[in-house]
C-alpha cells in the first residue's frame, strides 16, 4: 500500500488543528497551509473532502476556518487517508467469489490474500489516533531556543 500525497496532506492538515485545537477558535486555511508547507489550494480542496466525512468542520466569514469534528482520540489515520483516498486495500483485484473472480487457476487464494493484507493495514491506520500523533510531534520536536 502506499499512502497517496491526498492522504499525507490530510494527515497533516488534521494533526496541525490537533496540535492547537486548545484555541478553539477555526483555523484558516492559509493558516494551515503556513504551518504545514502545504499549498493552500490543493489544500482547500482536502479540506472539503475531510469535511464531507464529518471529520472538520468549517465556519464561513471572518474569524472563519476549520476545527476538527472529533477529539483527536476519536479520529484515526484510517478514517482520515479512506477520507480523501477511498477504501484502504492491497490493490484493486476484487473479492474472492464475486464476478467470476476464482475462475482461474490459483486466483482465488491470491485475492484472499490480497483481501487480508488491506484489513491488516486498515486495522494498522486505524491503531493510530490524531492524539497518538499529537504526543509523537510533541515528543519529537525540537526545543525552542532559550531567550536570553
Amino acid at each position: 500500500m502506499k499512502v497517496s500525497t491526498r492522504g499525507d496532506y490530510a494527515s497533516r492538515a488534521l494533526l496541525s488543528l490537533a496540535l492547537h485545537e486548545g484555541s478553539q477558535a477555526p483555523t484558516s486555511v492559509r493558516d494551515i497551509a503556513e504551518r504545514t508547507g502545504l499549498p493552500q489550494p490543493y489544500l482547500e480542496q482536502i479540506l472539503l473532502a475531510l469535511k464531507g466525512a464529518g471529520l472538520v468542520r468549517s465556519k464561513r466569514g471572518v474569524g472563519g476556518g476549520y476545527v476538527l469534528a472529533r477529539e483527536p482520540s476519536a479520529i484515526t489515520l484510517g478514517e482520515i487517508v479512506s477520507a480523501v483516498d477511498g477504501p484502504i486495500v492491497a490493490g484493486d483485484f476484487g473479492r474472492p467469489h464475486e464476478n467470476g473472480a476464482c475462475e482461474h487457476e490459483g486466483q482465488c487464494a491470491l485475492l484472499a490474500v490480497w483481501a487480508d493484507v488491506g484489513e491488516h493495514m486498515r486495522e494498522h491506520l486505524d491503531s493510530f489516533t490524531l492524539a497518538d500523533m499529537v504526543r509523537r510531534a510533541r515528543n519529537t520536536s525540537v526545543p525552542a531556543p532559550a531567550l536570553h
